[in-house]
């Protein structure tokens, strides 16, 4: 009788335990260092409730979090005859069927990165669950655990009864601990604000990067988000410290479907988040792109003055300066905000666009044309076929809608037409990747950045590379000459190795004209768009960044502070060693007598050397390493 009284009393718990919730896993990354837990108990009124929490070298990186999401499948399931669920939080009564584990280790070669090579290596969870009172439901819990942090989302396998999903809402919790600051910026191209997580006037944009108080630094990002509405980040208004992904608007859905990655990146330096800004696109599925040899990365300038003169001068510019492509910003076929308008047709005068490109290609240099969406409504279905018939190379979306669910699927599908014709893509406007380049690498870059349309000042610039560069490339629009630049000049030719886009724009604001042949452009004259590896030296978003990059056996080096002067040591030991090297450096100096103030010298130095570099108020260095021959 003894052993059968124990058999029923585990019987007895083991239900009271799947009744309540009972789940407790804890995934750690391959280096042991990052630890996410997920568990599931009762909540204070009885209900089931998901929860997770992340851990960093045994400190705290987030507090126990809810997970959960907000469903209404009211006429869906009306429709169909099946029960119909109207529990406010949708999660409330899964029942746990079972968990799996399994890991991946993996190199894969990006068309176009800041790497030769990335390791996409991680730890995985899968928690099984369905809804007690009807199994038609299931949902999958998916997690990783990575050297560079974590990542969840929900997986939804295929309705057998055929019901839609609607997500109304995602309400998965991030508690940080209690004097967080975080780089508040209220939409993709605005200001930076170092806050702490109280009063907030708005939602925060992602990726938002964390400053917490035990030194960690932490971003929070969105990966996948293809067939989705955007997500960004709110106060909670029940616990303090603690944020909520706050989509933009519901999202509807049919199975099988896994909303986006929910991604938490933490680092005890911020320059290592930087370095492992390939996180997002481990989080995002293998190119799609069978053939990649036309896709061409390059430095771009853009025609000012659209007349076949200005033309053909930017063309020689761009040639002489080793530039690979030129861009026809909006306008040059009507108006872009009008569907009357056709961007099959040159709409302006003087301009002879066959002629021009046909100039272009003699000189080795591609010619990209801007679309508005309105046009990219109307005409995408044969638009892109038409500018490849054409000779044209790529096509900058300008003024997309982002956002709803309706927008991003539209847009994911417009860049996949964009592929099929063997056209490069440039997103401009308020719309951010969330790593589909890896799937797409056509899509080279993207705005969604405060660049130098904005003008904004050095402060700024030290951000930027600890925010928003951790979402991929983004098109600044570098200037030179404008006269509206708030920084040095030599601080703008250090952007171009700072800011990472395969499509990398310069003199955005300049046109020939302007340009006396300054010595210090020989360095973007050398410099490539896309990299065999990438060092972080130093920096601090809001104070300076220093960052070093290899292509081939050569390296570029960028250098740049925030609004006040600044001294920088710079080791040269990502350098090989055993061998000379001879450095140029490009720096402000206002002894020169030149309009740009930009002295340039040259020396020779080893991987034991160290560089003190001088930086005045607004001001950067730029160098370029060469082996001594």
């Amino acid at each position: 009788m003894r052993p059968l009284f124990f058999v029923l009393i585990s019987w007895l718990c083991s239900l009271t335990l799947a009744r309540a919730g009972g789940l407790e896993e804890t995934l750690t990354s391959p280096d042991g260092r990052v630890a996410v837990t997920l568990q599931q108990r009762a909540d204070a009124a009885g209900k089931r409730a998901l929860y997770y929490s992340v851990r960093y070298e045994g400190g705290t990186v987030i507090r126990e979090s809810l997970l959960e999401l907000q469903l209404d499948n009211h006429l869906s399931e009306s429709a169909m005859a099946l029960p119909v669920d109207r529990r406010p939080r949708w999660f409330e009564n899964l029942q746990v069927v079972g968990t799996r584990r399994s890991a991946h280790d993996s190199t894969w070669k990006p068309v176009t990165g800041e790497r030769a090579e990335v390791r996409d290596h991680y730890r995985a969870l899968s928690v099984d669950l369905v809804k007690d009172d009807n199994p038609i439901y299931q949902v999958t819990v998916e997690v990783r655990a990575y050297d560079a942090g974590v990542a969840l989302r929900f997986a939804f396998p295929e309705n057998p009864k055929g019901s839609y999903y609607r997500i109304l809402s995602e309400d998965t919790e991030f508690a940080l601990p209690a004097g967080t600051r975080a780089w508040f910026h209220g939409w993709a191209q605005a200001p930076y604000r170092l806050l702490p997580l109280r009063d907030w006037p708005d939602q925060s944009e992602r990726p938002l990067t964390l400053e917490l108080p035990n030194g960690l630094h932490v971003a929070l990002l969105e990966a996948q988000m293809v067939d989705y509405a955007r997500t960004k980040f709110k106060l909670s208004t029940a616990r303090p410290d603690t944020l909520v992904t706050a989509m933009h608007d519901p999202a509807d859905l049919i199975s099988p479907f896994a909303t986006p990655w929910r991604g938490i990146m933490v680092a005890r330096a911020p320059g290592r988040l930087i370095e492992n800004n390939d996180f997002i696109l481990n989080l995002n599925p293998p190119s799609r792109i069978a053939d990649t040899s036309w896709i061409k990365p390059g430095k771009i300038m853009r025609v000012m003055t659209q007349t076949t003169a200005a033309a053909k001068a930017n063309i020689d510019f761009a040639a002489r300066h080793q530039l690979q492509y030129i861009l026809f910003d909006w306008k040059w076929y009507g108006p872009a905000f009008s569907f009357s308008s056709d961007a099959t047709r040159v709409a302006i005068p003087d301009f002879d666009l066959p002629g021009i490109i046909e100039y272009a290609k003699a000189r080795g240099i591609g010619v990209w044309l801007y679309v508005n969406q309105q046009a990219l409504l109307a005409q995408s279905d044969t638009l892109f076929q038409t500018y490849r018939d054409w000779g044209v190379k790529g096509v900058k979306f300008g003024f997309v809608q982002v956002g709803s669910h309706r927008w991003t699927t539209w847009l994911d599908k417009t860049i996949q037409q964009a592929a099929a014709a063997r056209i490069m893509v440039n997103v401009h406007d308020d719309w951010r990747p969330t790593g589909e380049q890896r799937t797409w690498p056509h899509l080279l870059t993207a705005e969604g950045i405060r660049g130098n349309e904005e003008m904004p000042d050095a402060t700024h610039n030290t951000v930027l590379p600890f925010v928003r560069f951790l979402a991929g490339a983004a098109d600044y629009t570098i200037c030179y000459y404008d006269p509206r630049i708030k920084t040095t000049h030599a601080h703008q030719l250090a952007l171009a190795v700072i800011y990472y886009s395969p499509l990398q724009t310069l003199y955005w604001y300049d046109k020939p004209e302007m340009s006396q042949d300054e010595p210090e452009l020989a360095f973007w004259d050398r410099i490539p768009t896309v990299w065999d590896e990438t060092r972080v030296v130093q920096g601090r978003p809001g104070e300076s960044v220093t960052i070093a990059r290899r292509k081939g056996d050569e390296w570029f080096v960028g250098s740049i502070t925030n609004n006040d002067a600044r001294s920088i040591k710079l080791p040269l030991s990502f350098l090989p060693r055993g061998r000379r090297f001879i450095a140029t450096v490009y720096a402000d100096d206002a002894t020169v007598p030149t309009r740009t103030r930009v002295g340039v010298r040259t020396l020779k130095v080893v991987a034991d050397d160290v560089l003190a570099l001088n930086l005045p108020a607004s001001g950067g260095q730029a160098i370029w390493l060469s082996p001594e021959r």
